[in-house]
């Protein structure tokens, strides 16, 4: 008599008898007992876990008629009957399981559909399996859409996949579709247990842990490493044996390493590595059983309880869990698992074993000198560089020779700003130097043809304008000069705090409320940016980008709202109406907080927006929120509140850069220079 492999001796012949599948079995089991049936059922899932074993028996259930003929659609077939027999040796004339990996053309679709006029010979039903259903080409399933959508009342498809990103929505949608799920490692040893009692091999249970373990989920390959394992140990399981036929490593061996990386021993990492390749253990092995001893001391720390105290591993994994720190053992973990990735392009496997493992040692936070020798590693620190209390590098641009003629050829003076913005006191500036004789030129640019030996350090220089005809058109455009300011006093850091003149100087408001602002003979003002009001020191000017005041009335209930609303988990226009409201009042009862809002814009005030900001308030806060919104100007809002920072930092900014020496003495040597509009912006 022929061997019958344990996959198929056990395959389960009844929704009792399967397992790991609780869920797919109640809801077929309902279906069947209420004579709810659907025309098709998909079945998806990896492999092994029991797709076309679930179609069986549904077939079976849907022709059983029970031991003595009479029985009807049930739940429990009954497993004697001639339609339950004929099933399970698969030669039931109604019950036709078709391969779709080699039958995935519409002829063999459309030959199998052709039958589906013809009602069962001897069943009750016509049951059409078709095994890795995505495999079948764009016209099967076209061809196959009709009559999956209204067959028969006597057929009924199951279709079964692996991969149901690959069948088309229009088939997913005219099926049930169940996923059933992969099999738990101690699913799988208590199905390995029972099966192993009743063929009496004997076996230890550390050996069937490790197939449990190497089944990755699936019954089937479960069955076929235990039927390896057996013939392996000669009709016996031992943990050496499986351990050796597995290829895996000795549990003994991830534990020494987790030990010297615990102890910051780089020697002993080394010494383990050596020692794996010297018994020809598998490098991917070692990285998987040291991920899966991690995520175990990583549980335990945790949560102790959900550790299954019968495993022997259970205690080490605890013990190693109080040796290190919960974020190293994830950095560790993370490491393991890359690491895996990375063997393939390692000079060799074991060399990529080892560079991993002392990675995980290099990236210890604070890992010093360990035993065996001071073999622990560190990263070391970056050095802080040195803060230069040097100033700002001021460059000159040239303007181009193409520019525009309402921007007559100046000197560009562009500043880098300062990489803070807090306050800084002004140092005094000294007396401005007599202009020189001779303002040197720039140095050329590069050009391919030899430049000329550029003057040793020249200062830097500006260029002036051009003299301008008085009655040309440029002349009329260029900007109306501006008064120069007052030259800085010698102690300057008594008012260094205050802002400039430059910076809030308005130009005068007209008999109508309006600005002062340019006529049509003034394009050339607007042009040049160069604003009144901006006047600077020997005549050169910039104009602050800073603008206007912001509105802002600071009140205390506004810094605690802006405060609240940086905490709140809102988008799009729910989050632009938390920042351009105002709260006016707040009231904070036992049970219910309630916030009164000034929103000044109706597009804002809609009930749903209020719904969406009440909702995450009541989700910060833990408790009942209702908010109220009243129509106004909002004068102290987080939009408010940012506006003013930036302007603040901004203008901070700017006095920083016009308070330097350097900038004074250039603004004041050369009349015409100016700071380019835009060109000072905080970090």
């Amino acid at each position: 008599m022929s061997y019958q492999v344990l996959a198929r001796k056990y395959r389960p012949h009844s929704f009792e008898e399967l397992r790991g599948q609780e869920h797919v079995v109640q809801a077929l089991a309902n279906a069947l007992t209420q004579q709810r049936l659907h025309h098709a059922y998909l079945f998806t899932g990896t492999r092994g876990v029991g797709k076309t074993t679930v179609s069986r028996i549904l077939a079976k259930s849907l022709n059983c008629t029970g031991a003595d003929g009479q029985g009807t659609i049930t739940a429990q077939p009954c497993g004697v009957c001639e339609a339950c027999r004929d099933i399970d040796a698969g030669r039931f004339v109604d019950y036709v399981e078709l391969d779709a990996a080699s039958n995935r053309g519409v002829e063999e679709i459309s030959q199998l559909l052709d039958q589906a006029i013809y009602k069962p010979v001897v069943g009750r039903f016509k049951v059409y399996m078709i095994d890795e259903v995505h495999m079948l080409s764009n016209t099967a399933f076209n061809a196959m859409l009709k009559t999956l959508e209204e067959p028969p009342e006597y057929l009924k498809f199951v279709l079964a996949t692996t991969d149901p990103q690959k069948v088309p929505v229009t088939v997913l949608s005219r099926c049930l579709q169940f996923n059933l799920r992969p099999m738990a490692p101690q699913t799988v040893l208590e199905h390995l247990t029972a099966v192993l009692a009743t063929e009496s091999v004997p076996a230890e249970p550390g050996a069937l842990r490790l197939l449990a373990r190497a089944a990755r989920g699936s019954m089937r390959d479960a069955l076929s490493l235990t039927d390896q394992a057996i013939a392996f140990g000669a009709g016996q399981l031992s943990e050496p044996g499986v351990r050796q036929m597995l290829g895996t490593v000795d549990r003994g061996h991830v534990t020494a390493i987790v030990d010297a990386l615990a102890a910051a021993d780089g020697p002993a990492l080394v010494a383990q590595a050596d020692a794996l390749r010297g018994l020809g253990l598998s490098p991917a092995g070692t990285l998987e059983d040291l991920a899966h001893l991690l995520q175990q001391m990583a549980v335990a720390q945790a949560a102790p309880k959900a550790l299954d105290e019968q495993d022997p591993d259970t205690a080490e994994a605890k013990r190693l869990a109080a040796l290190l720190p919960a974020d190293e053992i994830q950095l560790m973990y993370s490491m393991a698992l890359h690491g895996r990735q990375e063997l393939a392009l390692a000079p060799d496997d074991y060399a990529g074993l080892t560079m991993v493992l002392l990675r995980m040692l290099a990236f210890r936070p604070g890992a010093s000198g360990g035993s065996g020798g001071g073999g622990g590693l560190s990263a070391p620190r970056r050095a802080e560089a040195p803060v230069s209390a040097a100033p700002a590098p001021v460059t000159v641009a040239p303007t181009p020779a193409s520019a525009p003629l309402l921007r007559p050829a100046a000197p560009t003076l562009s500043v880098k700003p300062p990489e803070v913005v807090a306050p800084v006191v002004a140092a005094p500036a000294p007396a401005p130097a007599p202009a020189p004789a001779h303002v040197p030129a720039p140095a050329p640019a590069p050009a391919p043809a030899p430049a000329p030996a550029p003057a040793p350090a020249p200062a830097p220089a500006v260029v002036a304008r051009p003299p301008v005809d008085p009655e040309s058109p440029s002349a009329r455009l260029r900007p109306r000069p501006v008064a120069a300011a007052p030259a800085p006093a010698e102690d300057a850091s008594a008012g260094g705090n205050e802002p400039p003149p430059w910076l809030d100087a308005a130009p005068p408001m007209d008999e109508d409320g309006g600005g002062a602002g340019p006529s049509d003979t003034d394009l050339g003002e607007l042009e040049e940016l160069d604003l009144p009001g901006a006047a600077a020191a020997g005549g050169g000017s910039y104009a602050s980008t800073a603008g206007a005041d912001v509105p802002l009335v600071a009140t205390p209930l506004g810094e605690r709202w802006a405060a609240l609303v940086k905490r709140l988990s809102l988008v799009a226009m729910a989050r632009e109406l938390a920042l351009q409201a105002e709260c006016i009042a707040l009231d904070e009862s036992a049970e219910l907080s309630s916030f009164t809002l000034r929103v000044e814009r109706d597009s804002l005030r809609q009930p749903g927006l209020q719904d969406k900001l009440q909702a995450a308030l009541s989700t910060l806060l833990e408790r009942q929120v209702r908010v109220e919104m009243v129509p106004g100007l909002a004068q102290d809002s987080p939009a408010l509140r940012d506006a003013a920072e930036t302007q603040a930092r901004q203008r901070q900014t700017e006095q920083i850069v016009f308070d330097d020496p350097l900038v004074q003495q250039l603004l004041s040597q050369f009349k015409t220079a100016r700071i380019v509009p835009g060109s000072i912006k905080p970090h």
